[in-house]
């Protein structure tokens, strides 16, 4: 495995992890009366307005990121690394340092309320907006980029990629279809540990991301 290839499996990992995305996405699932008819609308707008941004990416970035050094990012690239491992560590201390807000959480909970029983069309919009992999999206792109695909290698990394994040979810709309009952109390339970240890988690993946990066930065800076 490369650098950049741990690097973009990283970036899935924290978007599959993302605590917000976690939370809102198992909220939709709990909160409705008909969860397997909210959650995969939901899952549809996440996963279709992330496949929209990789399939323009795949003709409009295509490998303009790709480093005729094997390892050895080119300058643009690396200083972009830099600069988002120093985003991402910003983001991990100010995120552990902010303590638990009891009301941000009930206003996602009244929001998510409200979209479990909103038409297809708000739902759909909803998963668009709220369940995308959010701000691992320009990283992700960047990384299938060094990897000089054509434009369907790019699409079917993205495709991939898109799967992963959104992981959770389609997991458990598939277990709502198995095992209804007990995959619901499950994300009941579920509910409550994302709630105390979801960021942990996804705070170890995005330093481990952001050293990746930091790597990565510098071996092009001096290469």
């Amino acid at each position: 495995m490369t650098s950049v290839d741990a690097e973009l499996a990283l970036v899935a990992l924290g978007a599959m992890l993302a605590p917000v995305t976690l939370f809102l996405s198992v909220l939709v699932l709990v909160l409705g009366e008909r969860p397997m008819r909210t959650g995969l609308w939901f899952y549809f707008g996440a996963f279709g307005v992330t496949l929209v941004i990789g399939v323009i990416a795949a003709f409009v970035l295509g490998g303009s990121a790709a480093s005729p050094k094997p390892n050895t990012p080119k300058t643009w690239v690396a200083i972009v690394d830099v600069c988002a491992s120093v985003l991402v560590l910003f983001f991990v201390i100010r995120f552990l340092r902010r303590p638990r807000n009891p009301k941000r959480v009930a206003s996602m909970i009244d929001r998510m309320s409200k979209v479990a029983s909103s038409p297809v069309i708000a739902i759909v919009g909803a998963g668009a907006t709220l369940a995308n992999p959010g701000a691992f999206i320009p990283l992700a792109l960047k990384d299938i980029s060094e990897a000089n695909p054509n434009a369907g290698q790019y699409i079917l990394a993205w495709v991939a990629f898109a799967l992963v994040s959104l992981l959770p979810l389609s997991v458990a709309l598939v277990m709502l279809a198995v095992a209804p009952e007990p995959t619901k109390r499950r994300l009941h339970a579920a509910r409550g540990l994302l709630e105390r240890h979801a960021r942990t988690v996804a705070a170890v993946i995005l330093i481990l991301l952001a050293a990746v990066l930091m790597r990565n930065g510098i071996a092009g800076l001096t290469g």
